[in-house]
């Protein structure tokens, strides 16, 4: 059976390395074929309107909002329910392919079959 990630991303502008790891090992497991769920929470839902991410800047990192639509083209990208109300952040407001989900959501991926949840 083959293994796929969920990635948990709770960080944006306020811990950037944290956040740009979590953007680059999502691109980088697509590209390595493995199936991706990205999770943008907390600060990183600000990443689901458009043009957010390609104004972060994080020095000797890949362009964020190069990662994001690597991320948008290969896998799944998900903003959580919550975090998207906190921000007053609507379904009309978001990136095409970002859908907004909560946490049954979350737990019923996580808790599939040959999944491995990373939270960043």
């Amino acid at each position: 059976m083959a293994r796929s990630l969920v990635i948990k991303v709770t960080a944006g502008e306020d811990a950037p390395e944290r956040c740009n790891q979590a953007f680059t090992v999502a691109a980088a497991a697509l590209a390595s074929g493995v199936p991706v769920s990205l999770w943008l929470t907390g600060e990183s839902a600000w990443f689901a309107l458009p043009g957010r991410a390609k104004e972060f800047t994080l020095p000797h990192a890949a362009q964020l909002g190069d990662l994001l639509d690597a991320v948008l083209a290969a896998g799944r990208v998900t903003l959580c329910t919550q975090c998207a109300s906190r921000r007053d952040i609507k379904v009309d407001d978001v990136i095409e392919g970002v859908r907004i989900a909560g946490a049954p959501t979350f737990v019923e991926e996580v808790l599939g079959e040959g999944v491995q949840a990373l939270v960043y």
